[in-house]
């Protein structure tokens, strides 16, 4: 496919992973987007997953007939984008892999490589003719071996998993002729929450390295082509890298039988009544990805969970863990829960929240055996986010 005259896109599409990373649920899918420039020689950018050799390699010879690949640049060193590169070198063995210091020695450890591989430095420019490619270093975004290749004659930016979103890409690729910002927008936040969420700091470095470039096109290698909306892409990345949110709350818990899962419920109801945007998560029933999108959404989290052997329920503190290790800051925390003979699991919250530098709205409220409206106040949370908030 058509990018420009000189960029190509030859990705692939998965829709049989149900699981990325074996971990983070896709149900739309996931894209592992490669890249061709092509000039006098010709660069492939990434490669895909090893799952798809042979669509792969037809997508590429589809764009080049009988001219070989000259370079493989490898912007990044997991195996969804560099599995392939010994099966490209196979294809075409006078072609050169062009990867910086880190890279070529997980391109050693991986695959065995290190033959005709050419190591580049920060700001290094390769000549393809009319066009170039400039190498940009973006450690721990979210590897330490990133990079980012520029392309000035093209005004094209491959940034590797940076911007990038889960879900398969449509027929089109680019947004240049339809919104796909806001059909991607929630898929992209729980890519960044899930994947990159822990390095917002070296997001910031990268964003002000690579932030006097005249960009007029992004591609990541996982999600849409970024053209037409590349402002809305590049202030998403900056807001969440900076653990900005908007106001609102992120509801998660987990029951055991039916009670905290009720006063959830009964938060939910007081929080629309209020009209306070929410996203209530049951940790027992999906992926605790879903919830950590939305605490990089929402400037307020509300956790419920049941004590259960002295404890936190496990899938509760599993999702306190995942907010914890991704070093969420300046959120607004309260916390509630059911107890049968001993309460605990509302104090432990508090104290993990304590611990992440969270702002407590109450001391939380814990009620013993079934719930009733009468026994949990509800309200009095919901009343605790607006007054935080003015």
């Amino acid at each position: 496919m058509k990018l420009s005259e000189r960029v190509r896109y030859v990705g692939v599409n998965d829709f049989r992973m149900k699981l990325f990373e074996s971990h983070w649920p896709v149900p739309e899918g996931i894209s592992y987007n490669s890249y061709l420039v092509i000039d006098e020689k010709i660069a492939l950018l990434d490669t895909v997953d090893a799952a798809f050799a042979d669509e792969f390699i037809r997508n590429v010879k589809n764009e080049l007939g009988d001219r070989k690949i000259d370079y493989l640049v490898i912007n990044h060193m997991e195996p969804d984008h560099s599995a392939l590169v010994s099966f490209i070198r196979n294809e075409y063995p006078e072609c050169t892999v062009v990867a910086n210091s880190k890279a070529a020695q997980m391109l050693e450890g991986y695959q065995g490589l290190t033959d005709n591989v050419h190591v580049v430095k920060e700001g290094e420019t390769l000549q393809l003719g009319e066009t170039s490619l400039q190498f940009f270093m973006i450690p721990m975004v979210h590897w330490p071996e990133t990079m980012a290749t520029w392309c000035s004659e093209e005004h094209t930016l491959f940034p590797g998993d940076a911007f990038g979103s889960y879900k398969a890409v449509p027929p089109c690729i680019s947004d240049c002729k339809s919104n796909l910002f806001d059909e991607y927008k929630e898929e992209m936040i729980r890519y960044y929450a899930s994947i990159v969420g822990k390095y917002g700091q070296p997001v910031q470095a990268a964003l002000k390295k690579l932030g006097n470039l005249d960009i007029h096109r992004i591609c990541s290698v996982h999600g849409p082509v970024w053209e037409k909306e590349i402002p809305e892409v590049v202030k998403l990345y900056d807001n969440l890298s900076q653990y900005k949110a908007g106001c609102g709350v992120c509801l998660a818990y987990g029951s055991m039988y039916g009670n905290t899962e009720k006063a959830a419920k009964a938060i939910a109801s007081e929080l629309e009544k209020r009209n306070i945007p929410y996203g209530i998560h049951n940790l027992t029933a999906e992926d605790y990805s879903y919830a950590l999108r939305d605490v990089f959404k929402y400037d307020t989290l509300i956790v419920g969970s049941p004590t259960y052997n002295m404890e936190i329920f496990p899938p509760v503190r599993q999702f306190m863990e995942g907010v914890a290790d991704r070093g969420v800051k300046n959120r607004k925390f309260a916390a509630f829960g059911s107890f049968t003979w001993a309460a605990a699991s509302v104090k432990l919250l508090n104290d993990m929240a304590a611990d992440a530098g969270f702002e407590l709205l109450s001391e939380g409220i814990s009620f013993k055996q079934g719930y009733a409206p009468e026994k949990f106040d509800a309200a009095s949370l919901a009343e605790a986010v607006i007054s935080a908030g003015k």
